[in-house]
Protein backbone atom coordinates (compact mmCIF):
# COMPACT_ATOMS: atom_id res chain seq x y z
CA UNK A 1 0.00 0.00 0.00
CA UNK A 2 1.34 3.55 -0.72
CA UNK A 3 1.10 5.66 2.48
CA UNK A 4 1.58 8.78 0.58
CA UNK A 5 -1.85 10.52 0.10
CA UNK A 6 -2.09 14.07 -1.98
CA UNK A 7 -4.48 16.07 -0.32
CA UNK A 8 -6.20 19.39 -1.26
CA UNK A 9 -8.32 21.57 0.88
CA UNK A 10 -10.19 24.87 0.80
CA UNK A 11 -8.88 27.89 2.52
CA UNK A 12 -12.18 28.63 4.00
CA UNK A 13 -12.46 28.42 8.18
CA UNK A 14 -14.37 25.32 8.39
CA UNK A 15 -11.49 23.71 6.37
CA UNK A 16 -8.90 24.77 8.15
CA UNK A 17 -11.27 24.59 11.23
CA UNK A 18 -12.09 21.13 10.26
CA UNK A 19 -8.42 20.39 9.19
CA UNK A 20 -6.47 21.78 11.84
CA UNK A 21 -5.74 18.42 13.69
CA UNK A 22 -4.55 16.71 10.44
CA UNK A 23 -2.70 19.48 8.85
CA UNK A 24 -0.61 19.88 12.85
CA UNK A 25 -0.35 16.21 13.51
CA UNK A 26 -2.07 16.78 16.49
CA UNK A 27 -3.90 13.30 15.14
CA UNK A 28 -2.63 10.16 14.32
CA UNK A 29 -1.94 10.16 10.27
CA UNK A 30 -2.70 6.63 11.21
CA UNK A 31 0.51 5.28 8.77
CA UNK A 32 -0.23 7.62 6.13
CA UNK A 33 1.74 10.41 4.38
CA UNK A 34 -0.52 13.24 4.29
CA UNK A 35 0.83 16.33 1.04
CA UNK A 36 -1.52 18.77 2.22
CA UNK A 37 -2.29 21.83 -0.02
CA UNK A 38 -4.58 24.60 0.67
CA UNK A 39 -6.30 26.60 -2.31
CA UNK A 40 -9.47 28.04 -3.23
CA UNK A 41 -12.14 25.93 -3.95
CA UNK A 42 -12.65 26.42 -8.05
CA UNK A 43 -8.76 25.80 -8.11
CA UNK A 44 -9.48 22.53 -6.54
CA UNK A 45 -12.68 21.54 -8.56
CA UNK A 46 -9.98 22.21 -11.91
CA UNK A 47 -7.33 20.37 -10.20
CA UNK A 48 -9.57 17.22 -8.95
CA UNK A 49 -10.72 17.52 -13.03
CA UNK A 50 -7.03 17.39 -14.20
CA UNK A 51 -6.56 14.37 -11.89
CA UNK A 52 -3.71 16.29 -9.14
CA UNK A 53 -4.88 15.10 -5.91
CA UNK A 54 -5.66 11.65 -4.34
CA UNK A 55 -8.21 13.20 -1.68
CA UNK A 56 -10.09 16.72 -2.11
CA UNK A 57 -12.49 19.06 -0.88
CA UNK A 58 -14.86 19.59 -3.86
CA UNK A 59 -18.08 21.62 -4.53
CA UNK A 60 -20.72 18.93 -5.30
CA UNK A 61 -21.69 20.10 -8.66
CA UNK A 62 -17.92 19.29 -9.44
CA UNK A 63 -18.33 15.72 -7.63
CA UNK A 64 -21.42 15.10 -9.82
CA UNK A 65 -19.58 15.47 -12.93
CA UNK A 66 -16.60 13.55 -11.05
CA UNK A 67 -19.03 10.56 -9.88
CA UNK A 68 -17.50 7.93 -12.18
CA UNK A 69 -13.61 8.51 -11.03
CA UNK A 70 -14.47 9.68 -7.10
CA UNK A 71 -16.00 8.43 -4.01
CA UNK A 72 -17.30 10.99 -1.41
CA UNK A 73 -15.97 10.30 1.74
CA UNK A 74 -18.72 10.57 4.66
CA UNK A 75 -16.56 13.17 7.15
CA UNK A 76 -15.88 16.60 6.29
CA UNK A 77 -19.19 18.01 4.09
CA UNK A 78 -20.54 21.13 4.12
CA UNK A 79 -24.36 20.81 4.72
CA UNK A 80 -26.78 21.94 6.47
CA UNK A 81 -29.71 24.70 6.74
CA UNK A 82 -28.66 28.23 6.79
CA UNK A 83 -25.52 27.67 5.01
CA UNK A 84 -26.51 28.93 1.06
CA UNK A 85 -24.58 31.22 -0.41
CA UNK A 86 -26.13 35.19 -1.05
CA UNK A 87 -26.85 36.66 -4.46
CA UNK A 88 -26.31 39.88 -3.47
CA UNK A 89 -26.58 43.75 -5.92
CA UNK A 90 -23.82 46.10 -6.19
CA UNK A 91 -26.74 48.26 -6.06
CA UNK A 92 -29.83 48.00 -2.94
CA UNK A 93 -33.02 47.27 -5.14
CA UNK A 94 -32.22 45.49 -8.54
CA UNK A 95 -32.69 42.48 -9.39
CA UNK A 96 -30.87 40.11 -12.19
CA UNK A 97 -33.67 39.97 -15.29
CA UNK A 98 -30.80 42.12 -18.53
CA UNK A 99 -28.35 40.34 -20.55
CA UNK A 100 -26.66 43.10 -20.51
CA UNK A 101 -26.24 42.29 -16.62
CA UNK A 102 -23.56 40.52 -14.95
CA UNK A 103 -23.22 38.40 -12.19
CA UNK A 104 -20.05 36.98 -10.58
CA UNK A 105 -19.92 33.58 -9.49
CA UNK A 106 -16.74 32.02 -7.27
CA UNK A 107 -16.13 29.21 -10.23
CA UNK A 108 -18.32 27.60 -12.54
CA UNK A 109 -18.07 24.16 -11.29
CA UNK A 110 -18.86 25.16 -7.62
CA UNK A 111 -22.32 24.83 -6.21
CA UNK A 112 -23.09 28.32 -5.79
CA UNK A 113 -22.80 28.77 -9.72
CA UNK A 114 -24.98 25.40 -9.96
CA UNK A 115 -27.48 27.64 -7.90
CA UNK A 116 -27.31 30.59 -9.40
CA UNK A 117 -27.93 28.97 -12.76
CA UNK A 118 -30.93 26.75 -11.49
CA UNK A 119 -32.80 29.59 -10.07
CA UNK A 120 -32.06 32.36 -12.41
CA UNK A 121 -30.99 30.67 -15.69
CA UNK A 122 -30.33 32.98 -18.57
CA UNK A 123 -30.81 36.27 -16.31
CA UNK A 124 -27.39 37.70 -16.91
CA UNK A 125 -23.97 37.18 -17.96
CA UNK A 126 -21.98 35.43 -15.52
CA UNK A 127 -18.23 35.86 -14.75
CA UNK A 128 -16.35 33.14 -12.91
CA UNK A 129 -13.71 34.93 -10.26
CA UNK A 130 -12.42 34.01 -7.25
CA UNK A 131 -14.92 34.16 -4.26
CA UNK A 132 -12.86 36.53 -2.64
CA UNK A 133 -12.63 39.17 -5.48
CA UNK A 134 -16.72 39.53 -5.99
CA UNK A 135 -17.49 42.06 -3.23
CA UNK A 136 -14.45 44.47 -3.68
CA UNK A 137 -15.99 44.63 -7.74
CA UNK A 138 -19.58 44.95 -6.50
CA UNK A 139 -18.65 47.82 -4.01
CA UNK A 140 -16.66 49.62 -7.55
CA UNK A 141 -19.57 48.56 -9.59
CA UNK A 142 -17.49 46.73 -11.63
CA UNK A 143 -20.34 43.97 -11.73
CA UNK A 144 -24.34 44.19 -11.05
CA UNK A 145 -24.46 41.00 -9.01
CA UNK A 146 -22.34 38.20 -7.47
CA UNK A 147 -23.00 35.52 -5.56
CA UNK A 148 -21.41 35.47 -2.03
CA UNK A 149 -20.00 32.30 -0.17
CA UNK A 150 -17.54 32.27 3.31
CA UNK A 151 -17.37 34.63 5.44
CA UNK A 152 -18.85 37.42 3.24
CA UNK A 153 -22.06 35.95 4.25
CA UNK A 154 -21.51 37.71 7.23
CA UNK A 155 -19.99 40.90 6.40
CA UNK A 156 -21.64 42.00 3.34
CA UNK A 157 -23.87 44.91 4.81
CA UNK A 158 -20.98 46.27 6.49
CA UNK A 159 -20.03 46.97 2.80
CA UNK A 160 -23.21 48.55 1.27
CA UNK A 161 -24.49 45.59 -0.99
CA UNK A 162 -27.74 45.00 -1.44
CA UNK A 163 -29.50 41.20 -0.79
CA UNK A 164 -31.39 39.55 -3.74
CA UNK A 165 -32.06 36.67 -1.96
CA UNK A 166 -30.40 33.46 0.55
CA UNK A 167 -30.01 31.20 -2.16
CA UNK A 168 -29.71 28.35 0.30
CA UNK A 169 -32.95 29.71 2.33
CA UNK A 170 -35.02 29.22 -1.79
CA UNK A 171 -33.39 25.51 -1.94
CA UNK A 172 -34.16 24.90 1.71
CA UNK A 173 -37.94 26.38 0.97
CA UNK A 174 -37.90 24.46 -2.58
CA UNK A 175 -36.90 20.99 -1.32
CA UNK A 176 -37.39 21.00 2.20
CA UNK A 177 -33.87 19.11 2.28
CA UNK A 178 -30.31 20.66 3.62
CA UNK A 179 -28.09 22.36 1.24
CA UNK A 180 -25.09 20.25 0.07
CA UNK A 181 -22.03 22.50 -1.46
CA UNK A 182 -19.42 20.45 -0.67
CA UNK A 183 -17.51 17.35 0.45
CA UNK A 184 -14.17 15.39 0.25
CA UNK A 185 -14.09 12.91 -2.07
CA UNK A 186 -11.23 9.95 -2.50
CA UNK A 187 -10.51 8.85 -6.51
CA UNK A 188 -11.36 5.34 -6.90
CA UNK A 189 -7.95 4.16 -7.96
CA UNK A 190 -7.20 4.27 -4.11
CA UNK A 191 -6.73 1.26 -2.39
CA UNK A 192 -9.55 0.62 -0.64
CA UNK A 193 -7.46 0.53 2.60
CA UNK A 194 -5.91 3.56 1.98
CA UNK A 195 -9.47 5.38 1.64
CA UNK A 196 -10.62 3.96 5.05
CA UNK A 197 -7.56 5.10 7.11
CA UNK A 198 -7.85 8.84 5.19
CA UNK A 199 -11.51 9.13 6.32
CA UNK A 200 -10.60 7.73 9.70
CA UNK A 201 -8.11 10.33 10.22
CA UNK A 202 -10.72 12.88 8.69
CA UNK A 203 -12.87 11.91 11.47
CA UNK A 204 -10.21 12.09 14.33
CA UNK A 205 -9.28 15.43 13.22
CA UNK A 206 -13.04 16.98 13.69
CA UNK A 207 -13.47 15.44 16.56
CA UNK A 208 -10.30 17.15 17.45
CA UNK A 209 -11.26 20.80 16.21
CA UNK A 210 -14.85 20.18 18.16
CA UNK A 211 -13.03 19.30 21.79
CA UNK A 212 -10.73 22.14 21.06
CA UNK A 213 -11.79 24.46 19.52
CA UNK A 214 -10.04 27.86 20.40
CA UNK A 215 -6.77 25.85 19.22
CA UNK A 216 -7.73 25.61 15.58
CA UNK A 217 -7.72 29.85 15.47
CA UNK A 218 -3.85 29.75 14.50
CA UNK A 219 -4.44 28.13 11.29
CA UNK A 220 -7.80 29.82 10.69
CA UNK A 221 -6.40 33.08 10.53
CA UNK A 222 -3.28 31.83 8.71
CA UNK A 223 -5.53 30.90 5.60
CA UNK A 224 -8.95 33.71 5.93
CA UNK A 225 -9.80 36.51 3.90
CA UNK A 226 -11.53 37.90 7.21
CA UNK A 227 -9.44 38.14 10.33
CA UNK A 228 -11.64 39.23 13.18
CA UNK A 229 -12.01 36.03 15.49
CA UNK A 230 -15.58 36.21 16.07
CA UNK A 231 -16.69 36.19 12.51
CA UNK A 232 -14.15 32.77 12.38
CA UNK A 233 -15.99 31.00 14.93
CA UNK A 234 -19.46 32.16 13.44
CA UNK A 235 -18.47 30.47 10.33
CA UNK A 236 -17.70 27.21 12.39
CA UNK A 237 -21.19 27.16 13.90
CA UNK A 238 -22.92 27.32 10.70
CA UNK A 239 -20.73 25.12 8.25
CA UNK A 240 -19.78 22.57 10.89
CA UNK A 241 -22.22 20.52 12.39
CA UNK A 242 -23.41 16.94 12.79
CA UNK A 243 -23.50 16.04 8.66
CA UNK A 244 -20.24 17.22 8.91
CA UNK A 245 -19.71 14.39 11.32
CA UNK A 246 -21.22 12.26 9.10
CA UNK A 247 -23.20 12.54 6.02
CA UNK A 248 -26.14 10.11 7.39
CA UNK A 249 -29.45 9.09 5.30
CA UNK A 250 -30.02 13.09 5.64
CA UNK A 251 -27.06 14.11 3.98
CA UNK A 252 -27.40 11.27 1.24
CA UNK A 253 -30.88 12.09 0.15
CA UNK A 254 -29.96 15.83 0.23
CA UNK A 255 -27.11 14.72 -2.64
CA UNK A 256 -29.53 12.76 -4.48
CA UNK A 257 -31.64 15.73 -4.87
CA UNK A 258 -29.46 17.78 -5.92
CA UNK A 259 -27.80 15.45 -8.64
CA UNK A 260 -31.83 15.10 -9.87
CA UNK A 261 -32.04 18.84 -9.91
CA UNK A 262 -28.88 19.55 -11.62
CA UNK A 263 -29.95 16.90 -14.29
CA UNK A 264 -32.95 18.33 -14.89
CA UNK A 265 -31.73 21.76 -15.54
CA UNK A 266 -29.01 20.03 -17.84
CA UNK A 267 -26.38 21.01 -15.66
CA UNK A 268 -24.83 17.19 -15.17
CA UNK A 269 -25.33 14.08 -16.57
CA UNK A 270 -23.87 12.27 -19.67
CA UNK A 271 -25.35 10.16 -22.50
CA UNK A 272 -28.95 9.61 -22.28
CA UNK A 273 -29.04 12.37 -19.27
CA UNK A 274 -28.65 9.47 -16.54
CA UNK A 275 -28.08 11.01 -13.79
CA UNK A 276 -24.40 10.82 -12.18
CA UNK A 277 -24.18 8.59 -8.61
CA UNK A 278 -22.81 10.36 -5.58
CA UNK A 279 -21.71 7.18 -4.27
CA UNK A 280 -20.54 7.18 -0.35
CA UNK A 281 -17.51 5.48 0.96
CA UNK A 282 -18.95 2.81 3.50
CA UNK A 283 -15.76 2.55 5.69
CA UNK A 284 -15.43 -0.82 8.06
CA UNK A 285 -15.66 -0.32 11.94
Amino acid sequence: MDSRVKLGISTCPNDTFAFHGLITRAVDWRGLEFDVELIDIQQLNDRLFADDFDVAKTSFHAALLLAEQTVVLPSGSALGYGVGPLLLSARAGETPGDSSQVTLCPGEHTTAALLYRLFYPGTTRVEHVVFSDIMPRLRNAAADFGVCIHEGRFTWEDQGLGLVEDLGTRWERETGAPLPLGGIVAQRRLPRETTERVQHVIRDSLDYALANPDAALPTMRQYAQEFDDEVLMKHVELYVNDWTVDLGETGRQALAELSRRAVEAGLAGGAGNEAPTLEVFEPGC
